[in-house]
């Protein structure tokens, strides 16, 4: 590890210039928004694909959940070791191309399996998304901006449900659900072009004012080792893992939820979730790394105790949401459930990089998003669907929102009790960080 030096050529890239940095986070940020336009457009699309398709509860949830979850998780522990090697930009760009095609391709589905084959499609795509992208912005910003940094990043997120659900409804309602994956698909090939004409590869350890000389990556066994080996890491894998699983296992189901117990169409239904979603889901992204970067100046369990508080309060909102009988009020909550569950990635991100070395950021990212899918994209969707169905089968009134309910309130009190407990020994495991610089 060296100090970089102009000889290096630190002072001659366009990082220095901060107006830079926040173009290229802009950017980053748009094509994460058309992961989750592309990724999200399936669920408000679901009631017309089950009808046309004939398809169960369970079904939808394997499509929308653990046929997408498993080919992403293991396509992006590869893709991730590749960008700690390569070209990022670059493998970005490709991965954008390639979901956003496979999307189009989601429209010509004539059965289940056309539509399952897709969604495989559109997974393995995104999995060349997020790590390559987290390990760059953790290069273009100081440790004490990345959380905010992050969660500006993560706000991609409720940008792409806000469109996804909102022309994705308006466009299946008036041409059907096959017109509406073409729209939205077919704009991410123009973006992938933005991305490698526009965005310069940037220095490796730039931000820490270090470099890695000719370093090459630790194998992917001593980085698992080395991860696994921090209790803070492990218990906020898990806890990220559950708040996921309340994410996709209560908002892949919402749309349903609200169009079987109220009178709503898909279109208005579509302009709510995408108001709901994107702005409450926006805010609670950028308020969750914005309030934890200002109180982990004080102390870096704050990193973890800010997620931890936020997602307590999931399970009496859910208690209120799905028990009342008022249709605005259930709406208007939604907003507040985004807020709540979407505030833990900003600051759950910043403490795993600062956790480990610099060629080890997009695997550790591609590690944490391993389980955070696996579990929560991979097996929420089916264990609420699963239930729905079961519940259905024995007659119960409300099947769907009693799953739902049962699978927030458990995740969500669980996962808030392992923020805590990672908590406990994040700041020692950070001292003994190879990348920890004292503030």
């Amino acid at each position: 590890m060296v100090t970089s030096t102009q000889a290096d050529g630190v002072a001659d890239t366009p990082y220095t210039r901060p107006r830079y940095r926040y173009f290229v986070l802009a950017v980053l940020t748009l094509v994460y928004s058309l992961n989750f336009v592309d990724r999200q457009l399936l669920v408000i699309l679901q009631e017309q694909i089950k009808a046309e398709l004939v398809l169960s509860d369970t079904q939808l949830g394997l499509l929308s959940g653990f046929a997408f979850a498993v080919f992403y998780v293991a396509c992006g522990i590869p893709i991730a070791r590749w960008a700690d090697r390569g070209n990022r930009r670059n493998i970005v760009a490709l991965a954008l191309t390639v979901w956003s095609g496979m999307t189009a391709v989601s429209g010509l589905a004539q059965n289940y399996t056309h539509l399952l084959l897709a969604r495989i499609g559109v997974g393995v795509g995104e999995a060349g998304g997020s790590p390559p992208a987290h390990s760059m912005i953790s290069d273009i910003f100081r440790k004490e901006e990345r959380a905010t940094a992050f969660s500006i990043y993560n706000i991609g997120i409720y940008i792409g449900i806000l469109l996804g659900f909102a022309f994705g409804g308006l466009v299946a309602e008036t041409f059907g659900w096959r017109v509406a994956f073409f729209v939205v698909g077919l704009p991410g090939i123009a973006v992938a072009l933005l991305m490698r004409l526009s965005v310069r590869e940037p220095l490796r350890g730039w931000a820490e004012n270090t470099r890695e000389k000719d370093a090459v990556p630790p194998p992917f066994l001593v980085v698992l080792k080395f991860l696994w080996s921090r209790r803070s890491f492990r218990n906020l894998a898990l806890a990220g893992s559950l708040q996921a699983l309340v994410i996709y296992g209560i908002g892949n189901w919402l749309p349903s939820y609200f169009l079987r117990n109220f009178d709503i169409s898909l279109g208005e239904l579509g302009v709510w979730m995408a108001l709901t979603a994107g702005f409450g889901g926006g805010a609670g992204s950028f308020f969750g790394g914005w309030i934890a970067d200002r109180l982990g100046l004080r102390d870096a369990r704050w990193y973890l105790w800010t997620p931890a508080i936020l997602m307590l309060g999931i399970t009496p909102l859910l208690l209120i949401m799905l028990n009342t009988g008022n249709l605005i009020l259930a709406l208007s909550l939604t907003g507040v459930f985004h807020f709540l569950s979407a505030s833990y990635l900003g600051p759950a991100l910043a403490t795993s990089h600062a956790l480990v070395g610099l060629r080890m950021r997009a695997l550790t990212s591609a590690i944490f998003f391993f389980c955070i899918n696996l579990i929560g994209l991979g097996l929420g969707p089916v264990i609420t669907g699963y239930l729905s169905d079961r519940f259905a089968a024995n007659g119960m009134d409300g099947p769907l929102g009693t799953a739902m309910l049962i699978t927030g309130c458990i995740a969500s009190l669980w996962g808030g009790l392992h923020y805590v407990i990672a908590a406990r020994s994040v700041r020692q495991d950070l001292l003994d960080s190879p990348s920890y610089q004292a503030p």
